[in-house]
């Protein structure tokens, strides 16, 4: 399997489960660190992609959205959305573009997600050594489902950045798991309504600290 030697400044976006917000996270985090995103592999093109997502809530240029590896049709598992088109993912395909500057890289679902049959997403995290920011809802089950993802990277030797939490407060919630867990608590984003840039860069001011970033 390849491993990258040019790997960027940058963090590795993941989360606990699929919809949990990371693309949200990942778009906060381009704009407050005036960075560039990358996504390996969408599954789902019916709707805006993550990587245009992104693009229109950072409000940044093109230039800064690397492309996707694998565009892959069917909202499913990357191993059974590729498998549905008669492929099969090439992981030493899966490479980290050189950047010139910070790199946000978000994966798909959570870390136990199989790209091949015999692959999880969290074996190539694995290889890439990007420190991981974990994406976590505030609600009832996060700690059992954060506390497993934690666990699941630390095994792997994949060096964990901190949590970001979504969702309404939930002291005791975000209190607890950066506790047992062992890891900082980054901060928190609330659900935002309308959804634009100018939201996330409230957002980022009012709730996390650049320099924990840099």
């Amino acid at each position: 399997m390849y491993v990258p030697t040019n790997i960027p400044r940058g963090f590795l976006v993941t989360g606990t489960d699929t919809g949990i917000g990371k693309t949200i996270v990942s778009a906060m985090l381009v704009r407050a660190l005036d960075a560039a995103y990358f996504k390996p592999v969408q599954a789902g093109l019916d709707e805006p992609t993550d990587t245009e997502t992104v693009q229109v809530l950072s409000a940044l240029p093109s230039e800064r959205f690397f492309r996707e590896i694998y565009r892959l049709k069917e909202p499913a598992s990357p191993h059974l959305s590729a498998a549905l088109e008669g492929i099969e993912i090439d992981i030493d395909r899966l490479q980290i573009p050189a950047a010139t500057r910070p790199l946000i890289v978000e994966g798909a679902g959570g870390v136990m997600v199989p790209l091949t049959p015999s692959v999880l997403f969290l074996d190539v995290f694995a290889n890439w050594q990007l420190p991981a920011i974990v994406c976590s809802r505030t609600s009832l089950g996060t700690i059992n489902h954060t506390l497993l993802t934690v666990q699941a990277l630390r095994t792997r030797g994949i060096p964990i950045h901190g949590l970001v939490f979504i969702g309404d407060a939930h002291d005791e919630n975000e209190t607890i798991i950066p506790r047992l867990g062992g890891v900082r608590r980054l901060g928190r984003v609330p659900y935002l309504d309308p959804l634009d840039a100018d939201t996330l860069n409230a957002t980022f001011e009012a709730n996390f600290k650049l320099e924990d970033f840099v």
